[in-house]
């Protein structure tokens, strides 16, 4: 199976959600712990052309995650967010905003990792404050943005670790 064997999927059931959804070729706590672990997230976070160059997370309710992405001709881009709820690895939900949005309020995002034999769908699921909010992101290259990065994800997961030979 190749990484673009499972596309994400992207609808709008509401004016202030949009829920994404792909399934990766690993269980759930390898998923889980490349949303939460800074040395898995720098390796697959980000749109072709972007990386981390910052990534910061205190993986605990109430605590708090930033990153900075940097991307083609060194522009930036910093978001950050609270954790707000915690279930490894089922359910990881936080809030987010980005340090020059252009939408008001804070965005909840809900990441379930739901797994079957083995395999692990990730459905997420971002609440926005405002349907304005909602449809200034529907805008944006969003749903590639996150397709390309869910493709260095599913890529990552399927490469053997740096520690023992076993996935990360």
């Amino acid at each position: 199976m190749t990484s673009n064997d499972n596309p994400l999927v992207v609808h709008a059931p509401g004016d202030r959600e949009i829920v994404l959804s792909r399934l990766f070729d690993a269980p759930a706590p390898l998923v889980f712990a490349a949303f939460t672990r800074p040395e898995l997230l720098v390796r697959w976070y980000g749109a072709h052309g972007w990386r981390l160059v910052e990534c910061e997370v205190d993986l605990r309710v109430d605590g708090r995650w930033r990153y900075v992405s940097e991307g083609p001709g060194g522009e930036r881009m910093g978001q950050s967010g609270v954790y707000r709820q915690i279930d490894a690895p089922r359910l990881l939900v936080c809030t987010e905003l980005f340090d020059d949005q252009s939408y008001p309020g804070e965005t909840l995002i809900t990441h379930e990792f739901a797994e079957i034999v083995g395999r692990t769908t990730v459905t997420s699921t971002l609440r926005y404050a405002t349907a304005q909010g909602r449809d200034t992101v529907l805008r944006y290259p969003m749903a590639r943005g996150v397709g390309e990065s869910f493709t260095r994800l599913a890529d990552l997961l399927g490469t053997p670790s740096t520690t023992g030979g076993e996935r990360p």
